[in-house]
């Protein structure tokens, strides 16, 4: 006998008795989305190697341990299961021309995939919501962004999430700053373990991000980003402070926040939970101004993030957020020659009029199919005998509430059922 094939370590089934929960938080997120005039692009789940080496940078971890990469024996070609959806977006965006009308102001929601040690909340398939706003220079776009999030956060019923906002400079401010760093933990090699010693010269701010408790002092004296900061990225990250300030959101200054990927600069930020373990972020972004160009497009300024959905409903489990999970309103059961061809125009009837109707299959006595009714989840069973379909009517027995059954016709009983 041969064995059982199993899902992929870490790539999950979401099973229907969730699938509630992921409707629930889709229909929020494009209602939320859609509500701020942002619109929804769709890219392939496969895409060139060589747009991710160019767009994360490949001495971050992404590009070096976790890409599902693979050569096309087709035609030798390498390509990549996309572990995160800016770059594809980018991709989109100058493939066909999006910014000659203007800034986008584009969403996306997906798979992505990583080669990462599956645990609670990071899996190997995981699902992202990402937001960008491409085309747009000033800190009311990074702050906007930033509000949104905290919007969703009170739709979701999710509540006690710390923001935490930094700035990066610009790419030669920061420039300065790495070459300074590389200096300081030349000194405290002794301090450093193999990861950081790896990432010293391919990508330093990196080590700032390490978990290590063994090098939290050599970490906490580093030299501070903020002392080589440009001008023009000291008044951004001002802007963006007075921006959230004048709407109410609270924040935590954070300079050693650095995110995984390379094309960041200026504005970067993270919602954070303590809810979750390690795991604690869910939801992260920041500004990419140089992206673009080095994708081969012209310089355009642009912002975004990305969140979990894996994770954000984790959090709202652990929170007790209740989210309702609908079911039929009928579930239709018969016994009978004309019954058994009546109760199909019955069930095709409600749902003519918007109701979700389960018709019993598979016979058996007016007995069992009520079991089959009652473990259905439905507010009422729909009984039809003989005498019922030779009279055009139905039996109504509510199967959540101690009330008598009642025999109506088909249009009353469709005004019985929409009652609350």
């Amino acid at each position: 006998m041969s064995s059982t094939i199993r899902a992929i370590r870490g790539m999950n089934d979401i099973l229907p008795d969730e699938v509630y929960q992921w409707d629930f938080f889709e229909t929020t997120i494009r209602n939320w989305l859609t509500a701020y005039g942002y619109r929804n692009i769709r890219t392939p789940i496969v895409e060139q190697t060589d747009l991710f080496v160019r767009s994360i940078g490949t001495a971050t971890d992404i590009v070096e341990k976790e890409m599902y990469t693979f050569v096309d024996h087709l035609n030798g070609e390498s390509l990549t299961l996309r572990p995160e959806g800016t770059a594809s977006c980018v991709r989109a965006v100058l493939e066909h021309s999006l910014l000659y009308t203007g800034p986008q102001r584009l969403y996306y929601y997906g798979p992505m995939f990583r080669h990462e040690r599956p645990q609670k909340g990071r899996y190997r398939q995981f699902h992202q919501v990402g937001v960008e706003a491409i085309g747009y220079a000033n800190a009311e776009i990074d702050a906007e962004l930033i509000i949104m999030c905290a919007r969703l956060w009170r739709q979701l019923g999710i509540s006690n999430l710390r923001l935490e906002i930094g700035t990066l400079g610009s790419v030669a401010s920061r420039a300065v700053y790495r070459d300074r760093l590389i200096g300081y933990f030349e000194q405290h090699l002794q301090h450093l373990d193999e990861d950081a010693r790896r990432r010293l010269y391919t990508n330093p701010l990196r080590i700032l991000d390490s978990k290590n408790p063994a090098m939290r002092e050599v970490i906490l004296n580093a030299p501070r980003l903020l002392d080589d900061l440009d001008e023009e990225s000291l008044v951004h990250f001002k802007e963006l402070q007075d921006r959230l300030q004048q709407q109410g959101i609270d924040f935590e200054i954070n300079l050693k926040l650095v995110r995984g990927l390379d094309y960041y600069n200026r504005t970067v930020f993270e919602w954070i939970t303590d809810k979750l373990g390690a795991q604690g972020t869910v939801c992260a972004g920041g500004r990419y101004d140089g992206l673009i160009e080095q994708m081969g497009g012209k310089h355009t300024p642009a912002c975004g993030f990305a969140m979990g959905i894996e994770r954000i409903l984790a959090l709202m489990n652990e929170t007790g957020v209740k989210i309702h999970q609908s079911e039929a309103d009928a579930y239709v059961v018969y016994q009978g020659e004309m019954a058994s061809k009546f109760c199909w125009k019955v069930a095709e009837y409600f749902r003519d009029n918007g109701l979700k109707v389960i018709l019993h299959c598979g016979g058996g006595n007016f007995k069992s199919q009520m079991k089959k009714a009652d473990a259905s989840g439905a507010r009422f069973a729909i009984i039809i005998g003989d005498d019922e379909a030779s009279d055009s009517e139905v039996s109504i027995k509510p199967l959540r509430e101690a009330v008598e059954q009642i025999r109506v016709g088909l249009n009353e009983a469709v005004a019985l059922l929409k009652q609350d």
